[in-house]
C-alpha cells in the first residue's frame, strides 16, 4: 500500500494543509468542555451572568473557528484524495494498455474494471479518511487523555483500564476482518463476471432459452457476495456495541468515583461532566481509528490488487535504443518461429514457420481451426513475441524496433470486429484521425461500406451502439476493414475478417482492394478457398507446422490436404481445372 503512495506526492501541499486545518478543529473541540466546565462551576454556581455570557460567547466563536477548520480540512483531504484516485486510475490504466496479449489473457476482463473502479475506489477513501478522522482521532484521543489527567489524574486511571480493553477488542476484530474484505473483493469479481458476459452475450442467452439458468447463475455469484459482505460488516457493526459498552461502563465508574469526590470537595461537578466529556472523545476516537483500520483491511486487499496489476512485468517490453524508423517497404521474413504460450505444456503452438514476403505481395494463410493461424500473424506486429527464431519487418527484427513504429506500420483486422460507440465516421476515422472525409469514403467503398452507410437515415453520422450492436456482423466487419484501409499502413493483416461477408460482395472487395493496395504486402487469412485463389503464395498450416505453400495452381498440383480442400468447397470439377 506503501508504493501507492507515490500518487498523492504531486499534492503534496493539500496533503499537508488537510491535516494542519483538522488540528484547528481538534483544538477547538478540546477547548468546549473546560469552557463548560467554567460556565458550570464559577458562573452557574455564583451566578454570574456576564461570566456566562462571555464565556459562551467564547464557546460559539471557537465553534465558528472549528467549523472552518474542518471545512478547510474536507476540501484539502478531498483534493489531494480524489487527484490521486485520478492519477492512480489512469497509472492502471496506462499499464493495460501496455500488456501484451498473453499479459491480458493472465487476467479476466472483469477483474480488471474491478480493479480499475471499485479498488481505486476504496483507496482513493482511504487516502481521505487517513487525511481526516486518521489524523483528528489520535490528536483527539492525545489531548482528550492530556485534559482529562489535567482534570484529575486519579479518574483517569479509569481510562487507564477501558482503552487497552476497548485496543484489544478492536485488534481481534480488524484481524479478523483483513481476510474476509479480500474476499470480498473476489466474489464482487465474480459478479462482474457474469454480469459482464451475460451483457455480452445476451443474444445467446436468448437464442438458447437460458435465461432461468443465467439467473440462477448470478443469484448464486450475488448470493455468495451478499454472504461475504455480511459476514465482514457484522465484525464492523459490532465495533460500536462493544464501545458503547465499554464508554457506558467508564461513564459510570467516573460518576461512582467522581461523585464520592465531589462529595469531599476534591472535585467540582462541572469538572465531572467536562471529564466525561473528554472520555467520550477519547473512545469515540478510538472507535473512528477503528473504523479507518478496517477500511485499510479492506484497502489493503485492493492495494494488493492493484499492485498486483502494476508490478506485472510486460512480456512486450522495449529494449534501450531500439529503432524508432518507420515501416517503409512491408517485407516480412519468417525464420525457424516457434511459439508456444507462457505457462503452457505440450507442443508449440507453432512449429519451425519460415517464410518470406516480399513488399506488395498479397500471402494468404489457409488453415483448419486451431492450427494457428491468427497466432502467426500476431507475431509480426508483437501482440505476442515468438519463442524461438525470429520476425523480421524491412530486414529489421521486430524486437529492435519501437512498438509504435512498427505497429504505426500495420494495419490490422482482428477476426472478432470491434467498433466503438459513436459515428460511423467517427469509426472509420479511428483508423487516422486527420483522414478527410473524401479518404473516407473512398476507403468505404473499398470496404463495399459505402451503399448500406448511405442507406442509413443518417448516413455517416448515424450513431452505433455499443460494439456495434445495431448493425449486421458483415457490416461490422466491412466497417473494420475500411478503418484498417484508412490508415494506409505498408502492410495490412486481414484475419478471417470477411466471413460475414457472401462470396459476391467479397469478390468486389477484392476486387477494389486489388486496385489499392498494390503497393501494400497483404496477409489474408481465410476458411475459403475463393478468397485466396489470386494470391501470390497461399501457405498452408496443419497443427502449427506449413504443410505446403505455393500458388493455387502449385499447391493443387502436389499438395493433397489443399487438394481436399478445394474439392470440399469449390467441387472437385472445378478444382480439377485449377480454377
Amino acid at each position: 500500500m506503501v508504493k501507492l503512495l507515490k500518487y498523492i506526492r504531486p499534492y503534496w501541499k493539500s496533503a499537508l494543509l488537510a491535516p494542519m486545518l483538522m488540528l484547528v478543529e481538534v483544538v477547538a473541540d478540546l477547548l468546549q468542555p473546560r469552557l463548560l466546565a467554567s460556565i458550570v462551576d464559577k458562573g452557574i454556581a455564583s451566578g454570574d451572568m456576564d461570566l456566562i455570557l462571555r464565556t459562551g460567547a467564547v464557546m460559539i466563536g471557537i465553534a465558528i473557528l472549528g467549523f472552518l477548520g474542518g471545512l478547510g480540512c474536507i476540501a484539502a483531504s478531498s483534493h489531494a484524495s480524489l487527484n490521486f484516485g485520478t492519477d492512480l486510475r489512469s497509472a492502471l490504466y496506462r499499464k493495460i494498455q501496455s500488456f501484451s496479449f498473453e499479459n491480458i489473457d493472465s487476467f479476466q476482463t472483469a477483474t480488471l474494471i474491478t480493479r480499475l473502479t471499485n479498488d481505486v475506489t476504496q483507496m482513493q477513501n482511504v487516502v481521505m479518511m487517513s487525511l481526516r478522522i486518521l489524523v483528528r482521532a489520535p490528536l483527539l484521543a492525545v489531548g482528550g487523555l492530556v485534559m482529562a489527567i489535567g482534570i484529575n489524574p486519579g479518574l483517569a486511571l479509569i481510562m487507564g483500564v477501558s482503552i487497552p480493553v476497548l485496543i484489544m477488542a478492536l485488534s481481534a476484530v480488524i484481524r479478523k476482518g483483513f481476510p474476509l474484505f479480500a474476499k470480498l473483493q473476489q466474489k464482487l469479481d465474480n459478479v462482474n463476471l457474469v454480469t459482464r458476459e451475460n451483457l455480452v452475450g445476451v443474444r445467446v442467452v436468448k437464442a438458447f432459452v437460458r435465461g432461468a439458468f443465467e439467473r440462477a447463475r448470478f443469484a448464486n455469484a450475488n448470493e455468495e457476495l451478499v454472504d461475504v459482505t455480511v459476514r465482514a460488516l457484522r465484525l464492523m457493526v459490532l465495533t460500536m456495541p462493544l464501545m458503547m459498552l465499554i464508554m457506558n461502563l467508564s461513564i459510570a465508574a467516573v460518576l461512582w468515583f467522581g461523585g464520592i469526590q465531589v462529595r469531599g470537595g476534591a472535585i467540582k461537578v462541572g469538572e465531572i461532566m467536562a471529564f466525561i466529556n473528554y472520555m467520550t472523545l477519547i473512545l469515540f476516537s478510538l472507535l473512528m481509528v477503528t473504523f479507518v483500520l478496517m477500511m485499510f483491511s479492506r484497502a489493503k486487499a485492493s492495494s494488493l490488487r492493484i499492485s498486483e496489476v502494476l508490478e506485472t512485468r510486460e512480456d512486450i517490453a522495449e529494449i534501450e535504443g531500439v529503432s524508432n524508423e518507420p515501416v517503409s517497404e512491408g517485407d516480412i521474413v519468417f525464420e525457424n518461429v516457434s511459439f508456444r504460450y507462457e505457462g503452457a505444456s505440450g507442443d508449440m503452438v507453432l512449429k519451425n514457420i519460415s517464410f518470406e514476403i516480399k513488399s506488395g505481395e498479397t500471402v494468404a494463410i489457409l488453415g483448419s481451426t486451431g492450427s494457428g493461424k491468427s497466432t502467426l500473424v500476431s507475431l509480426i506486429p508483437r501482440l505476442y513475441d515468438v519463442t524461438e527464431g525470429s520476425v523480421t519487418v524491412d530486414g529489421r527484427d521486430v524486437r529492435s524496433m519501437r512498438l509504435a513504429a512498427l505497429r504505426g506500420g500495420i494495419s490490422f483486422v482482428l477476426q472478432e470486429s470491434i467498433l466503438f460507440s459513436g459515428t460511423v465516421e467517427e469509426n472509420i476515422r479511428w483508423g487516422r484521425r486527420d483522414a478527410s472525409m473524401d479518404e473516407v469514403i473512398e476507403a468505404a467503398k473499398a470496404a463495399q461500406a459505402h451503399d448500406f452507410i448511405m442507406n442509413f437515415e443518417n448516413g455517416y453520422d448515424t450513431v452505433l451502439g455499443q460494439r456495434g450492436v445495431n448493425i449486421s456482423g458483415g457490416q461490422k466487419q466491412r466497417i473494420s476493414i475500411a478503418r484498417a484501409l484508412l490508415k494506409k499502413a505498408p502492410i495490412l493483416i486481414l484475419d478471417d475478417s470477411t466471413s460475414a461477408i457472401d462470396m459476391g460482395t467479397e469478390s468486389r472487395m477484392q476486387n477494389a482492394l486489388r486496385a489499392m493496395l498494390k503497393d501494400t504486402t497483404t496477409i489474408i487469412i481465410a476458411q475459403r478457398v475463393s478468397s485466396v485463389i489470386d494470391a501470390d503464395n497461399i501457405i498452408l498450416l496443419e497443427d502449427g507446422a506449413i504443410a505446403g505453400q505455393g500458388t493455387h495452381a502449385q499447391l493443387l498440383s502436389r499438395s493433397e490436404i489443399y487438394q481436399d480442400i478445394c474439392k470440399s468447397q469449390l467441387g472437385g470439377e472445378a478444382c480439377a481445372n485449377g480454377e
